[in-house]
């Protein structure tokens, strides 16, 4: 076990040897001194894992000695031990990045405690983490043998998530590996409930059913509009994991009233998924009623030009005669642009603000070789999430929202998957060149473990001939074409796609906000 070294600086050093030996006990060794300024030299001669300062001593006082400190070894540990409760002297030390704050008289409990939660609290709450996941691992892989319902499969991936953000560590690769065993059976069971469930969802109206893209405006953002302005962000392609690790820096501007989730429709696209939240209508509905806005996959051009105008016909459906605004955010710039003028949307009841980088990310990550470098795991992926939010434009639209009395809804489209393992397919030039979804005529391949959708109409899917079919890839799996195989599987592995069937990219957040400091 690590023996860790304790640097003790008090004026009445002597007073406390039962303390020490009390440490030393237990494994610790403690190098005591009796002035400031010696605790500052032996800080710079040799290392210790933490240091105990006096606040009060002769010569030199311990808020000095800890500036110093601080100075020369920042990352050093400083526990400020005080006689004195004023309330400025705490907020100085505070200021100064202290570990810890003990007042006079102590305890050897007391110390012992701030030593662990110190040196010992990683290991301590890794051991904790692993015995209460090793307890609800039982319970989560005894749920697959049920019978579950869409709703008892977003609380079975929400506790997913939520162990996985405990084990987001490197330290606990061991327990890491069984919960992404158990993460990619619950994908193969959730595989399973889709294929049998989602031509029911769109067709049975007496089906339990979650709320699908198409509803999401009329089922949670409309219901919202009122008295006050409505700002509806969608962070295209955010899972429900990002936003739970964005989600600390949103609450420091924001109150969480509500965080809730709908399913993305099949494909998990932008140009299906997203298209569906702003029409109202499913893909093959679009095409139909709005051939002028609808871009199909046979067709070059963008498929999510024309969110706006889809928007503007939903509100038109449902009789809502409001004022409305609409950006997309797709570069730095234009995020800044939006950042400077944020004030003039107060007036309108809805602005819808879609933010393309986290999908931008998703697809820099297959081309560019430094994106992989940067994001080569899913707490990676997290992390660059977060610190992309951090500095970017949309936290200073955020803030400049947070100042007035409003509510914010934050949301996607489709979530994504890092996908794994290649299934071989085939298919001639009119197919599409997604990874995780197939469509066209005479497809071909072997194995059942992907969702082969023969009469697109039944959901709700454009067909561009008579023959034309689907297939959804399911779990972790990408679709490659026998030619340049090994090529095709060594570049997309372990690249993070949507479009099929997973948790992931199918269960999503829909956060609902409102302003703190109003």
């Amino acid at each position: 076990m690590q023996r860790y070294s304790i640097l003790w600086a008090d004026d009445e050093i002597d007073l406390l040897k039962p303390h020490i030996l009390f440490l030393e006990q237990r494994g610790y060794d403690i190098t005591p001194v009796n002035n400031a300024t010696d605790a500052v030299e032996k800080c710079d001669e040799k290392h210790f894992d933490v240091v105990f300062l006096d606040e009060h001593m002769p010569g030199m006082s311990g808020l000095e000695a800890l500036a110093q400190i601080k100075t020369n070894k920042p990352n050093l540990p400083v526990v400020m031990i005080t006689k004195n409760e004023e309330e400025h002297i705490m907020e100085e030390a505070i200021g100064s990045k202290i570990a810890d704050y003990l007042i006079k008289p102590l305890n050897p409990s007391q110390i012992l405690l701030s030593v662990k939660k110190i040196l010992d609290n990683k290991r301590l709450v890794i051991e904790k983490t692993n015995l209460n996941y090793q307890q609800e691992f039982r319970k989560i892989s005894m749920a697959f043998m049920d019978d579950m319902n869409h709703e008892q499969w977003a609380d079975i991936y929400k506790k997913l998530v939520h162990w996985e953000l405990q084990m987001d560590q490197p330290d606990n690769q061991e327990m890491g590996d069984v919960l992404d065993m158990q993460k990619t059976e619950a994908n193969a069971n959730f595989a399973r409930f889709v294929i049998r469930q989602y031509e029911s969802w769109l067709n049975d109206t007496k089906a339990e059913k979650p709320v699908l893209s198409h509803q999401l405006m009329k089922r949670k953002i409309f219901p919202e509009l009122g008295n006050k302005p409505v700002f509806m962000v969608l962070i295209d392609n955010l899972r429900i994991d990002q936003w739970k690790v964005i989600e600390p820096v949103i609450a420091e501007y924001f109150n969480i009233e509500k965080e809730e989730h709908y399913y993305s429709i099949l494909p998990t696209t932008t140009g299906y998924a997203r298209n569906a939240i702003f029409s109202g209508q499913m893909p093959s509905e679009m095409a139909k009623t709005n051939p002028d806005l609808w871009v199909g996959d046979d067709e070059e051009e963008g498929k999510n030009n024309f969110e706006q105008e889809f928007l503007a016909k939903q509100l038109r459906r449902n009789n809502l005669n409001i004022k409305m605004s609409y950006h997309k955010i797709k570069n730095m710039e234009e995020g800044r642009s939006l950042a400077d003028t944020v004030n003039n949307l107060f007036q309108n009841d809805l602005n819808v603000i879609v933010y393309n980088f986290v999908d931008m990310l998703s697809h820099a990550r297959t081309d560019m070789a430094m994106i992989r470098e940067l994001a080569p795991d899913e707490s990676a992926y997290r992390s660059i999430t977060k610190s992309w939010l951090l500095h970017s434009p949309l936290l200073d639209i955020l803030k400049k929202i947070a100042e007035r009395d409003v509510k914010v809804v934050i949301t996607t489209d489709h979530g994504t998957i890092r996908v794994k393992r290649p299934f071989k397919i085939i298919g001639d030039r009119t197919v599409n060149t997604n990874l995780r979804y197939k469509q066209g005529k005479n497809l071909g391949f072997d194995g059942d473990k992907v969702m082969h959708v023969t009469r697109p109409e039944k959901l709700f899917l454009p067909k561009l001939n008579v023959s034309t079919s689907y297939v959804f890839a399911t779990e972790d799996q990408f679709f490659a074409y026998p030619n340049n195989y090994n090529y095709y599987v060594n570049f997309y592995k372990d690249t993070f796609q949507h479009g099929g069937i997973s948790l992931e990219e199918m269960i999503i957040p829909v956060i609902f906000l409102t302003s703190k400091n109003v």
